[in-house]
């Protein structure tokens, strides 16, 4: 359990450093709002590959020998973010990133969904998709401090280093790892392909549309909430900061109450009511003209059903296959809806000229969350399944 939460922390503090340097390098690099957005898009399509990949591979040689490459990856590749001297080499070292960004989570989810007891699959993912969370406010409190104690030139980068030493330690956890399963016997009737196949199509495509809305809402907001709360806001980087966290804040509650609810009222009620939730909030934190006070408290509340999906989403995913097809449907389906969630921050990024990015923001985090919606009627409630075999086609 603690090397999956530890590998989610640095999963979500590696990717999320570059949204708390973006106002920073818009300054340093004078970069556009189209080539920000390319940078925060590289990361999310490289993670579908990466995702994809790595959930394949685990059906045949496991999920722990997997786990224990991703976390290196993602720690190398990481640093070699603050190693970018130009736009291209940035670009770059985001793609390498995002590889091991998407395989660290499809990885980690599918063995935390095969530990788990069936009935308490909602709320153990829950807690460990959480560690979100803690890794988001991890990246914006280094940020802020590496930007307080260093020159601006020097303490963007700095913050790409931080997460070296953790990863040494939770490799070091993930050698003692064991598999919950014997994939071997799996593997010799599974294929990656297996997801196309008749009985699976329409799961893996369902599950894609679910993925996509979810990403889609969480990243537009992730990429440049904080360089609204600087630019358009006007606030300084210790108020800015105070606001993103009780947006965290509210988020970790979320993580909870979402595996809670999906455990006892079902998957599809609790992804109704999140993406609900997420779509009133973020109308009303980028329509309505509120004062401090009430725009605290609905940061908060945006960060608990903004993020809190994500405990039923990881859930439906996992239970949507069979477990010999589970790392390769759950690393399809959420990678690729990862991939495709890159159009949020892009979209948004190119209308801040004539919308700006708050109601930008606005916009698109509502389409995506139309998406969930459409999505969970699609779905079969999934609560509570076995995670089985079959005989994987193909």
């Amino acid at each position: 359990m603690w090397s999956a939460y530890g590998g989610f922390t640095l999963d979500a503090m590696g990717v999320q450093l570059y949204a708390f340097i973006l106002p920073t390098l818009l300054g340093l690099w004078g970069l556009s709002g189209s080539r920000a957005s390319t940078l925060a898009a590289a990361a999310l399509l490289a993670g579908a590959v990466g995702g994809w990949a790595a959930g394949s591979l685990s059906d045949r040689i496991g999920r722990v020998r997997i786990l224990r490459v991703t976390i290196a990856w993602l720690a190398v590749s990481t640093a070699f973010c603050g190693l970018a001297n130009s736009y291209n080499e940035f670009l770059i070292a985001r793609i390498i990133q995002g590889v091991g960004f998407g395989a660290e989570w499809a990885v980690g989810a599918v063995f935390l969904g095969e530990v788990a007891a069936p009935a308490a699959r909602g709320r153990t993912i829950g807690a460990v998709q959480s560690a979100w969370a803690t890794g988001w406010l991890f990246a914006a409190a280094t940020t802020s401090l590496a930007l307080w104690l260093l020159p601006a030139n020097l303490g963007w980068r700095a913050v790409f280093f931080i997460g070296l030493l953790p990863a040494i330690w939770i490799f070091c956890l993930r050698m003692r790892l064991h598999e919950a399963v014997d994939h071997g016997r799996s593997a010799r009737v599974a294929s990656w392909h297996g997801i196309f196949a008749r009985p699976m199509i329409g799961r893996t495509v369902r599950g894609t549309l679910l993925a996509t809305g979810t990403h889609g809402g969480y990243w537009a907001l992730a990429t440049w909430w904080p360089a609204m709360l600087r630019i358009e806001r006007k606030m300084s980087l210790g108020q800015s900061t105070v606001y993103f966290a009780a947006l965290v804040g509210g988020s970790f509650v979320g993580y909870y109450l979402s595996g809670w609810v999906s455990d006892r009222y079902g998957r599809r009620v609790t992804l109704a009511t999140f993406a609900s939730g997420g779509v009133a909030t973020v109308l009303a934190t980028t329509l309505l003209p509120l004062s401090p006070v009430a725009f605290l408290i609905l940061s908060a509340c945006l960060g608990l059903f903004a993020l809190g999906i994500y405990s039923s989403v990881g859930a439906v995913l996992i239970e949507l296959f069979p477990r010999q097809l589970s790392g390769s449907g759950l690393g399809f389906c959420y990678n690729l809806g990862r991939g495709l969630a890159g159009v949020g921050p892009l979209a948004v990024g190119s209308s801040i000229g004539s919308m700006g990015i708050a109601h930008s923001i606005g916009l698109y985090v509502t389409v995506a969350y139309a998406l969930v919606l459409l999505a969970t009627v699609l779905l079969p409630e999934t609560r509570g399944s076995e995670l089985g075999t079959m005989a994987a086609p193909g």
